[in-house]
């Protein structure tokens, strides 16, 4: 569980990353959970952009948390940062705070 100052920390390291997933308006698939979960193995930090309706986005970003294993560190618009340490420190390319 990430601290608001991780949280914070993380999204300022996300400013100006460009997203590496499209959610499109069918949905999380396994596919897209599949390509999020390669993406945070090798980046640790990423952006997803969610093409779905308002209302829905926070549905989806639970979903993509829960099957990718990671945690959202924010969601701007249509944006969501999503964050997963690596589990072997020596390949960690992201320090946080305490």
């Amino acid at each position: 569980m990430l601290k608001g100052s991780q949280r914070k920390f993380l999204r300022g390291l996300a400013h100006d990353l460009k997203p590496l997933v499209q959610v499109g308006k069918g949905g999380v698939s396994a596919t897209v959970l599949d390509t999020v979960d390669r993406a945070l193995e090798a980046h640790e930090l990423i952006k997803v952009q969610i093409m779905a309706e308002r209302d829905e986005r926070p549905e989806m970003v639970a979903q993509i948390e829960s099957g990718a294993r990671c945690e959202c560190a924010g969601t701007i618009g249509k944006m969501a940062i999503l964050f997963r340490q690596k589990s072997d420190p020596e390949k960690r390319k992201i320090s946080l705070p305490s």
